[in-house]
């Protein structure tokens, strides 16, 4: 057994393959001024990024991210934290903050003059950082200080500036700067300070754990101090975090049940809908739904919204948008806010699926309701039949045309026709019998 746990301990022993620390220091202290060449290639790392959220290009974002020596100064933090270096840690964040004013000036003026200044959706991912990006910090944070104090450096450290994601946030406060939304501004700053402090305090956690030898001998009242700092630095940027990540699994929960509500009460049995769009915080939440066709009367509306608790889709209001103009200026209003392109094909195909959908009935539904009703029809078939009549103007009616062992009696056809004209919400229909004889004029 100590056999085992020594080979263990020896397999995940971070010590093997490390890099002489004299050196890496060196690298460390070398990789955080912010001057000449390094403020050039940031500089320009920033308009690349800025382009990228621009024109929504994840590669060219991703190249962006990789060019950037942004990570320089905030392991150069870490380290100086992590050895007590607390030159080296005031001149880490002194680069640091001159990065971050340079970062934010290059993009505010880039987005400023930018003619295209559409929310894409690659800016708007970078508005709402949760617990999943600390995480995500903190790991990356471990992996590039590891990756350091290696000899062989491998390639870890583009994958953690490709995760950690240092310039798309900076670049989107810019973008909230330059158009003045304070909400894109400190959504995205407040991220780009989750990933610096994160990595920074992930660095630091390796140094200790690798027992870098200590700049200056502090006394224990100064390590509690330290110790303090960085648990408030984390718990500050730790409770927002888990309130948004709650926030978004109850909206992804909501947005599920909404999913099902939808499927069992409207596709499933064939009615499709046109429009749908969620308010999730509002209260009341609002779900508020377009159809191609269908069409509900008060008292259905009200049975769906009693049906919503069943879902458990609690504190909604189900708003169903019949009107044609106020549903086609709804859709219109939200392209618009998705920034979406409706090309003139697009209006066409919609056009052409409605125009199916109203020519469109389920024959086999209604031949299972109709022989209820009449056992003796055997088979029917229906379809809208258009003809000019002594006009020029177009009508369109429905044509039934059924087959059945035995006639029906005029009582009968009269009952059809009626039930037809409710079941279809039509004012005029047309019935005959197989043999092409006219069972009920128009």
């Amino acid at each position: 057994m100590e056999k085992l746990i020594s080979d263990f301990l020896r397999f995940i022993n971070l010590n093997q393959g490390e890099e002489n620390r004299t050196k890496v220091l060196e690298n460390v202290k070398s990789n955080i001024s912010f001057s000449g060449s390094n403020l050039w290639i940031l500089a320009c790392a920033i308009v690349v990024a800025s382009v990228g959220l621009n024109v929504n290009s994840t590669a060219v974002i991703i190249g962006a991210m990789l060019i950037s020596p942004l990570m320089g100064p905030i392991v150069g933090a870490g380290f100086g934290l992590g050895i007590y270096d607390f030159n080296l840690l005031k001149k880490s964040l002194k680069n640091l903050l001159v990065a971050t004013l340079v970062g934010l000036i290059v993009s505010t003026i880039y987005f400023y003059i930018s003619p295209f200044k559409d929310t894409q959706p690659e800016l708007l991912s970078r508005t709402s950082p949760n617990i999943y990006d600390i995480i995500i910090a903190f790991a990356g944070g471990l992996v590039g200080a590891i990756a350091i104090t290696r000899v062989e450096k491998g390639n870890p450290i583009p994958g953690v500036a490709i995760a950690t994601a240092l310039m798309p946030p900076l670049c989107t406060a810019g973008y909230g700067l330059a158009v003045g939304s304070y909400v894109f501004f400190f959504g995205a700053i407040y991220l780009y300070t989750i990933n610096c402090v994160f990595i920074c305090i992930a660095t630091f956690f390796i140094v200790k754990f690798l027992k870098y030898p200590i700049k200056k001998q502090l006394t224990e009242t100064d390590q509690t101090k330290v110790k303090y700092i960085i648990t408030t630095l984390i718990t500050v940027l730790l409770l927002p975090s888990i309130y948004f990540a709650y926030q978004l699994f109850e909206e992804k929960k909501y947005q599920h049940a909404v999913d099902i509500f939808l499927e069992n009460e409207f596709s499933s049995k064939g009615i499709a809908i046109l429009y749908k769009k969620t308010k999730f915080n509002q209260n009341p939440k609002k779900l508020e739904l377009g159809f191609l066709t269908k069409k509900f009367n008060d008292k259905e509306i009200k049975v769906l919204n009693q049906k919503l608790k069943s879902y458990e889709i609690e504190n909604t209001q189900l708003l169903i948008m019949q009107d044609t103009t106020d549903l086609k200026s709804d859709i219109l209003n939200e392209i618009k806010y998705n920034k979406s392109v409706l090309s003139e094909k697009d209006v066409t195909i919609l056009n052409l699926k409605k125009q199916i959908a109203d020519n469109r009935y389920n024959n086999k539904a209604l031949l299972a309701e109709i022989k209820i009703l009449f056992p003796s029809i055997d088979n029917i078939a229906i379809a809208n039949h258009s003809f000019n009549e002594e006009t020029d103007s177009l009508k369109v009616i429905p044509v039934l045309i059924y087959s059945s062992k035995s006639k029906l009696e005029t009582t009968s056809e009269k009952k059809l026709k009626m039930w037809l004209q409710e079941r279809l919400a039509k004012k005029e229909i047309q019935i005959y019998s197989q043999n092409n004889e006219a069972v009920t004029k128009k």
